[in-house]
Parts: structure tokens; sequence; C-alpha cells
């Protein structure tokens, strides 16, 4: 655990988003932290630790969206240190293309919503659809913008079902020259459902990311 972790989660246990995103902005301007330290090793853990309880579930559920909308602010925040840090590590975009999307019904959009900010770390022109994302908008999508990835996020294991029907109209609709990437949650007991739904690949961390950069060099 990384050792500003407890201090982080504190604040957002009391709510307070002034002094969360004062955490976090002060930290990446100082270079206590960098972006991808503050997403993986601070942010991602906090909404893993948020949990409303089964006697709380019907008057406590509005305090779970309070502190993910904490955690969404932070990381729209973050975006003026990931294009500093991208042109600081990487000096350009690659001009390479990468969309970043949640299947229908798959509302947790804030960990693709921080993916779509490491393709971007990492030199990409990255473009986050967003949340509960309807079929044929992910295909208009992929046909206007012509990526070289599609990465789908999906949480919910349920909604792997919609992440199939999604991947297979993008491979139906003309679309050539791309490569669909697998994430999230719902793939984590179940590593090879990526190879069912039809990706070409499952990738979970940044690191995984790099490794894919430096395969397109």
């Amino acid at each position: 655990m990384h050792p500003l972790f407890e201090e982080f989660a504190g604040l957002l246990e009391k709510e307070d988003k002034e002094k969360c995103v004062e955490f976090a902005v002060s930290k990446l301007s100082s270079g206590q932290l960098d972006v991808v330290t503050l997403y993986d090793q601070i942010l991602a853990p906090s909404l893993n630790r948020i949990v409303c309880k089964p006697t709380e579930a019907d008057t406590k559920i509005w305090r779970e969206h309070v502190k993910s909308a904490i955690v969404r602010t932070i990381v729209e925040c973050s975006y003026p240190y990931v294009i500093r840090e991208r042109d600081r590590r990487y000096s350009k975009k690659r001009g390479e293309k990468a969309i970043v999307v949640c299947p229908t019904e798959e509302y947790h959009e804030i960990g693709p919503r921080m993916v779509a900010d490491f393709f971007t770390l990492l030199g990409y022109d990255a473009t986050f659809i967003g949340a509960n994302t309807p079929q044929m908008n992910v295909v208009s999508a992929v046909l206007e913008t012509r990526p070289k990835y599609v990465a789908i996020s999906v949480t919910n294991y349920y909604n792997l079902v919609a992440a199939q029907k999604t991947i297979s109209l993008i491979r139906g609709s003309g679309a050539t020259g791309f490569k669909v990437i697998a994430g999230g949650n719902a793939f984590r007991r179940n590593p090879d459902e990526y190879k069912r739904i039809g990706a070409d690949m499952l990738l979970h961390t940044f690191e995984d990311l790099s490794k894919l950069r430096e395969g397109d060099a």
C-alpha cells in the first residue's frame, strides 16, 4: 500500500471534496505522485474500499455516489498533468488513435476514464466515449475515427453479453485496421472470457499498455 493512501482514504471517507482534490493536485504539482501512481495506488484502491453495507443499502448508496463523484473530479483535474508527463516522457503524440468505451448497461466509468488517460500519457490520441454507450454509437465512432485500438471495459460480469454484441457489430461494420482490448473486473476471475466475446487481448494495467506501446514502436 502506498504511504499516502491512508491519508487520502481518510479525506474521502469524510467526503471532503475540497481537501481530496487539493491533496491530489498538490501531490502531482510537487512531484510526490505521478499520474499512474495516483490512479493505480491511491484512487483505484480508494474506490474499491467504497462499500455500502446491505443493511444500509436504502439510505447510504448515495454516499457511494458522492465518493465516486469526488474521484471523478480528481481524474478530470489531473488531465493537465497527464499532458505534462506525456510531453516530458514521450515528446509528442504518436498520431495513433484509441477509443475507450463501456458497453450498454455498464455504468462503471471511472476505471475506463483512467485508462483513456493512460493511452494519452503514452502518446495516443485517446477518446473516452463514456458509460452505457449504445452499440451502434460505438460502431459509428469506430467508423468515423478509425482507431488503432478499441478498449472496452466491463465491470459487471452480466454485461459481457452486451460487450460481445458490440464487438461483433464493430467487426461486421466494415471497419478495419483495429484491435479490440478488453479490460475490467469482469475478467478477473475468468481471464479467458475476452476470447469468447471476440476481443484480441486482455490488458489490466498501465504496464500492460506500456508493453503494447513498445510493440507498436
